[in-house]
């Protein structure tokens, strides 16, 4: 069935839910057990607790916003149906460029240093241009020729990543020494927000996951049991991961922050643990690189379908295999781009504060929505009225609120630029229809 974007409504259930899984568990979890224990030590599984109850909450108001709002774009629709063009404009910007691309660029790079630990030609720049430029294009061109065959790799990466780390956990508790999971403090709330800011970075990602909208078979239905079931199975994975990395290496495990969890599969399985878990990691970049190339051109698509600045082309369908196949290319031209120039560093630390401005928006966009009264039959509702946005929005400042001065300035000054590329571009819009 075509919707009247004239895209295909082909992702069930099961499809939606391995793509937020995918999108979620990325190269974060191989590395930030080390950086959380590092900050609460024993006490870790609090934030993780903490940071999976705040994702909960913001994905339930994604739920009921998706469920009204069934076209692609996702958050990008959410917030400009809600607040206008402006808004729609700076979550397109915050989304690709402060959370997305940056974030890419810096998972390729990843995924190319891990293959160099097996294969050391990979450490000639040259040759990591060329591997960039091939991962680009491959991932292009299966997601042109289809969602059907995007959502299919993501089903068949989102397996094999998730195989070594389930492997971890099953074998890693029968070898837990519970003296290393007793707390020596309670954390206080400072050393906890800053640590889930940190942390947050590995939960993000299932709003991308919510970009394919316009091709989600039954989305009224679809978006909260998706939601439900990759959100409770990342948070339990999450939680089962740090306790088996924690009960093993105990107070040692915040000296292997290049790789804690090869360091525990050394402990548990010995060399060939190292191997599947290094592989493991690669797997999940490359996942986490796939989802993102089929998601994210869909918020290029909206934004250029709704004439939000984008040029229009970019909002063009394919004939044959109805996939906005522009948004694809160019989007996988500016990853490929910044994952060789490397430049992605000097954005790097607003990933985590735009996504979580952007979450702020969704949560604004389920009170302006609601209050509209505007929702269809059948369309999902949050239990207790307001109750969740504005918990979301309160946790949201709050984890905000520990951001560094010179973080603040970068995504205030960030805002500012796009403000300014908003207006002078509306003017010169303006000019070229009075001629």
């Amino acid at each position: 069935m075509n919707t009247t974007e004239g895209l295909k409504r082909e992702i069930g259930t099961w499809g939606l839910s391995a793509n937020i899984i995918n999108l979620i568990v990325g190269a974060g979890i191989f590395v930030i057990p080390a950086i959380v224990a590092e900050g609460l030590g024993a006490a870790s599984i609090v934030a993780y607790l903490f940071c999976g109850f705040l994702i909960m909450l913001i994905m339930l108001c994604f739920a009921e916003v998706g469920s009204k709002l069934t076209q692609s774009g996702g958050a990008y629709s959410y917030i400009e149906v809600a607040f206008g063009k402006y808004f729609g404009f700076l979550t397109v910007n915050f989304f690709i460029l402060g959370a997305t691309i940056m974030a890419d660029a810096a998972v390729t790079n990843a995924l190319a240093g891990t293959i160099a630990y097996f294969i050391p030609i990979f450490k000639d720049e040259f040759v990591r241009a060329l591997f960039f430029i091939f991962i680009f294009t491959g991932l292009a061109l299966i997601n042109i020729k289809g969602v059907k065959q995007g959502i299919t790799l993501v089903g068949i990466t989102t397996i094999l990543k998730l195989t070594p780390l389930v492997l971890l956990v099953l074998i890693g508790f029968t070898k837990i020494s519970l003296s290393n999971l007793v707390w020596d403090s309670v954390p206080s709330a400072n050393n906890l927000g800053q640590v889930s800011l940190v942390l947050f970075f590995a939960f993000q990602g299932a709003e991308s996951g919510l970009n394919t909208g316009g091709e989600v078979k039954n989305p009224q239905k679809t978006f909260p049991k998706a939601i439900l079931i990759s959100i409770s199975f990342v948070i339990m994975l999450y939680v089962f991961i740090q306790l088996v990395a924690q009960g093993i290496l105990g107070g040692s495990l915040s000296s292997f922050k290049e790789a804690p969890l090869a360091e525990v599969a050394k402990h548990v399985m010995g060399p060939f643990g190292v191997t599947l878990i290094l592989v493991g990691a690669a797997i999940s970049m490359f996942g986490f690189l796939s989802g993102d190339v089929l998601n994210m051109p869909r918020v290029i698509y909206s934004a250029a379908r709704d004439r939000v600045i984008l040029p229009y082309s970019l909002s063009k369908i394919h004939k044959r295999y109805a996939t906005p196949y522009w948004s694809i290319i160019l989007y996988a031209t500016m990853g490929c781009f910044f994952s060789i120039t490397g430049e992605f560093k000097q954005l790097a630390i607003l990933s985590s504060a735009s996504v979580l401005l952007i979450y702020l928006g969704v949560a604004l966009a389920f009170i302006k929505l609601r209050l509209s009264k505007k929702a269809e039959s059948g369309t999902f509702r949050v239990w207790g009225g307001f109750t969740v946005p504005v918990i979301s929005i309160l946790i949201i400042l709050w984890v905000l609120s520990k951001l560094a001065t010179n973080e603040l300035i970068g995504i205030v000054s960030f805002t500012a630029i796009i403000s300014a590329i908003y207006v002078l571009m509306k003017f010169l819009k303006r000019n070229k229809i009075t001629e």
